[in-house]
């Protein structure tokens, strides 16, 4: 075996070595995953509480918020598809109906923007004072906000504290609720609960797998012709000489 063939299949007994080992990869995030889906699954099917009596920062939490919604600093989140459509989150600040303590902030739904960026806020008004979903805290991760569009539409592209209490007000608290209320007429398309599947790690393992064994095939491949090969040049030579 020449030199040059030595070294492809030393690389492809690397590159198989490492194929399996993302594939042993894939299978322990598939393992992780179920196991956090386990969870969520688990607060998801407890009852609802209000969310002031919530003491961690756990999410996917069933909780009700209770008080009066300010429609008038509801704030649109940007960019957001559902079944292939664009369009919008709203979200609307709802206040403690006694005392000074900070709002909670309600993701009511998703509405049809064909710009994914404008709505009309009075058409999505809801005639209610408690709302009951599933909780999340809101990400850290800070960005600016902007206001554009007709009186100042108050934006936001991603969701994040910072940028939900930029264009707040009053205090707001660090957990907010997706609601999970039945939809009238006026209410925004609710979300959906979280995904608890499998996700993409199964089908990722198989094809690392698939190209190890790939790459395994190939090298016992060229091995083959490189042993069959001189024996054919030899039986050739054996020939002529006769």
């Amino acid at each position: 075996m020449s030199g040059k063939t030595a070294a492809f299949v030393a690389l492809a007994v690397v590159l198989a070595a490492l194929f399996v080992a993302l594939g042993f990869w894939q299978l322990r995030r598939l393992d992780e995953r179920r196991a956090r889906n386990g969870v969520i699954a688990a607060r998801m099917a407890q009852g609802p509480v209000p969310i002031a009596a919530l003491r961690d920062t756990l999410s996917y939490r069933r909780a009700t918020v209770s008080g009066r919604p300010d429609h008038a600093n509801e704030i649109i989140l940007t960019g957001r598809s559902r079944n292939g459509s664009p369009g919008v989150y709203i979200l609307t600040p709802v206040r403690p109906s006694e005392g000074n303590d900070s709002a909670t902030v309600v993701i009511r739904g998703w509405v049809y923007a064909p710009d994914a960026a404008t709505a009309d806020l009075s058409r999505w008004r809801e005639a209610r004072a408690v709302f009951t979903g599933y909780t999340a805290m809101l990400p850290s991760a800070s960005e600016s906000p902007h206001a554009t569009g007709a009186a100042g539409a108050r934006k936001i592209r991603a969701l994040s504290a910072s940028g939900v209490r930029a264009l707040l007000p009053y205090a707001v608290t660090s957990r907010y609720l997706v609601s999970q209320d039945s939809a009238a007429d006026t209410a925004p398309a609710r979300l959906a609960p979280p995904a608890l599947d499998d996700g993409p790690h199964l089908s990722y393992a198989i094809q690392w797998f698939c190209f190890a064994v790939i790459a395994l095939v190939g090298a016992g491949a060229i091995v083959f012709r490189a042993r069959v090969s001189p024996d054919k040049r030899e039986w050739g030579t054996q020939s002529t000489g006769q």
